[in-house]
């Protein structure tokens, strides 16, 4: 099996970490690693709901994602600064979004509100699924402290199931798992695959960027990713304790 620059197999994750509950003020957070790629997630509960949604007995959901102006190699200026936010940085943040309200079930929720913010501080590929991966460990910490509140019903299950986030490519004929920015940035088609722990997609997200992609090359990049997200999918339950 072809080996890549750092060593890897081609169906092989970086080293993946996750610490629960980095951060002391946050309701839920999680810091992710996949490889030298490093997120911090943070969920903050706030009981209530936005005005259209208020007395309909359902929760929501969102997310924003950011980095760093060294999360790069060089200094990119604070989008607050710029007094705009980038087109790029709108699309991850509704994926977050989407990803995550995938698996939640908000009457379940009830009228409460969850933000999970993903900073990235560290960007070596892969930022946007690290951020999905992440996010969903803070958010599972902050529904259950608002259990612990009273702010969500005792037997309620908000969550219906687990979501995380990979990245694949072809590189040099090859398709890859989890890829670098050494290999993203000169893949021959990029794709990003975020599923449910019991295997259902939530979304793809596949392009080429050289060469079109056959049918035979897009089914092994659903399986890697498959793989891959199954593979997160264990970890989060090990770092959830569950």
């Amino acid at each position: 099996m072809t080996q890549r620059a750092d060593g890897r197999r081609t169906d092989q994750l970086r080293p993946v970490t996750i610490e629960r509950g980095w951060s002391v003020q946050a309701e839920g957070s999680a810091l992710i690693s996949f490889g030298d790629t490093r997120v911090l997630c943070t969920a903050s509960f706030t009981n209530g709901v936005p005005r259209w949604l208020t007395g309909k007995g359902r929760g929501w959901v969102t997310a924003e994602y950011a980095m760093l102006p060294r999360a790069t190699n060089e200094r990119s200026q604070r989008e607050s600064v710029k007094g705009k936010i980038g087109g790029r940085t709108h699309e991850i943040s509704r994926l977050i979004g989407r990803a995550l309200r995938a698996v939640v079930d908000t009457k379940a929720l009830g009228e409460n509100t969850l933000v999970l913010d993903c900073d990235v501080l560290q960007a070596d590929g892969g930022t946007r699924t690290a951020s999905i991966t992440g996010a969903y460990v803070a958010l599972a910490d902050a529904i259950e402290w608002g259990r612990e509140k009273g702010f969500v019903a005792k037997k309620a299950q908000p969550l219906s199931d687990s979501v995380a986030a990979i990245s694949v490519g072809i590189i040099d004929g090859t398709p890859m798992l989890d890829l670098p920015y050494v290999e993203d940035s000169r893949a021959e088609t990029d794709m990003n695959i975020v599923m449910t722990g019991s295997g259902k997609f939530v979304e793809v997200q596949g392009t080429a960027e050289g060469a079109p992609f056959d049918k035979a090359e897009l089914d092994r990049l659903l399986e890697l990713g498959a793989q891959g997200c199954a593979d997160l999918a264990v970890l989060q339950r090990e770092a959830l304790g569950r």
